[in-house]
């Protein structure tokens, strides 16, 4: 059996793309899948600072191309984007959430609605109230999800978590690590990663 870890960040739209379609790829080829959350911004600032420089320039033409793309990739996977009125957010207490999440064994349904809510129906996934509000639709402890996000344990491993992708050579969000070390970056690697799974 593969084992494809995804390292992920949920205010990246890429990565909304990514955890529509990554779990059912997983499932289909028999594949372990471990989720791991991370803060994208803590990725940036060690070794893809470009981004920030890409986002003071937003008329350059390759940034504007991007959203175009975006657009274009949305409407192939048939998922809905919106560029929501608050970007960058704060991810922090989100991806924290995300970890709760994975501990109860809920984090690609929650994932996915946390991304929903951010890119789909442009709410502030910083605030408590949005994070008990995707934890409550996939059915988990609302009141739970959201007091954990202050949990030292949870943070430590969100940093770990950041920290490891960093190490193991990403830049960004979504990265995948097929068997250890074959990494795929970006939800357009999808198809590369399926065929790798598939053999």
């Amino acid at each position: 059996m593969a084992r494809l870890e995804v390292y992920f960040d949920c205010s990246s739209p890429w990565t909304y793309l990514c955890i529509a379609k990554v779990g059912d790829i997983a499932r289909a080829r028999g594949a372990e899948l471990i989720w791991r959350p991370i803060l994208v911004g803590g990725v940036f600032n060690q070794v893809n600072q470009q981004v920030y420089e890409n986002r003071a320039n937003p008329e350059h033409p390759k940034y504007r191309y991007m959203r175009k793309d975006l657009m274009d990739w949305a409407r192939y996977h048939g998922v809905a984007i919106n560029w929501p009125t608050i970007f960058p957010v704060n991810a922090v207490k989100p991806m924290r959430a995300c970890i709760a999440a994975l501990d109860d064994g809920q984090v690609e349904p929650f994932a996915l609605e946390i991304c929903d809510a951010y890119w789909g129906r442009d709410l502030d996934i910083s605030q408590d109230e949005v994070i008990a509000g995707c934890a409550k639709t996939v059915g988990l402890d609302a009141d739970s999800i959201v007091a954990r996000t202050g949990d030292q344990g949870i943070k430590d491993r969100l940093k770990q978590y950041t920290q490891e992708v960093v190490d193991r050579g990403g830049f960004g969000s979504p990265t995948m690590f097929v068997d250890g070390d074959d990494m795929y970056f970006g939800q357009d690697r999808l198809p590369l990663l399926d065929a790798r799974l598939k053999g």
